[in-house]
C-alpha cells in the first residue's frame, strides 16, 4: 500500500506552546525520551540551543534540536511522528535546518547514532555525515554503542 502524499511542509522555531505535541513524538521515537522539563530547559535556559519543529497543516510532525557553539552544532535529537515517517520528512527538516545553520556561519555538525539505527545512518550518510568513531555503552537504556558522525557544511561536504 502506498502512503498517500503529503501537503507542504515547514520548518520553524520551537516554541514553548509546542512541548505537549514535542512531547508525544518524543516517547513515541525513543526508549529513553527526554522530558518536559529537559526540552523546557533547552529552550528557555540553553543561549546555545536551537530547536526547531517540523510543521504540516499546523500540526507539529517532527523537530530537531542542536547547540551551536562556535562553528560547530551537535545534533541533540532528531524525530519524526511515527504515522509520517516514509516520507522523507526528516530528510527535509535535517537540510533545513542544515542550511539555515550554514548561512549562520556554522561550519561542521556532529551526531550520536544507535549502531542498530540502519534507517538514521542511511540519512546521516545521505547528508554527507561520515563515521568519526564510536561511544561504548552510550546509550543508558541498553548500554548500546553509538556511532559519531560528522559533517562538513561546505560545498564539497553535506549535502544541505
Amino acid at each position: 500500500m502506498s502512503k498517500q502524499p503529503l501537503a507542504q511542509a515547514i520548518v520553524r522555531p520551537m516554541k514553548e506552546d509546542d512541548l505537549d505535541r514535542i512531547m508525544k513524538i518524543e516517547q513515541a521515537s525513543f526508549p529513553t525520551p527526554w522530558s518536559h522539563h529537559a526540552f523546557l530547559t533547552e529552550l528557555k535556559d540553553n543561549e546555545y540551543a536551537r530547536y526547531f519543529c517540523l510543521e504540516q497543516e499546523n500540526q507539529v510532525i517532527g523537530y530537531m534540536g542542536l547547540w551551536f557553539i562556535l562553528e560547530e552544532g551537535h545534533i541533540t535529537n532528531v524525530a519524526i511522528d511515527p504515522e509520517f515517517r516514509g516520507h522523507r520528512l526528516g530528510e527535509f527538516l535535517m537540510r533545513t535546518v542544515m542550511r539555515q545553520m550554514l548561512a549562520e556561519g556554522m561550519e561542521r555538525m556532529t551526531l550520536e547514532v544507535r549502531t542498530s539505527n540502519f534507517p538514521a545512518q542511511r540519512l546521516y550518510e545521505r547528508l554527507g555525515f561520515v563515521l568519526a568513531g564510536r561511544r561504548k555503552g552510550y546509550y543508558s537504556d541498553n548500554r548500546e554503542d553509538a556511532l559519531i558522525m560528522w559533517a562538513e557544511l561546505d560545498s564539497m561536504g553535506a549535502k544541505c
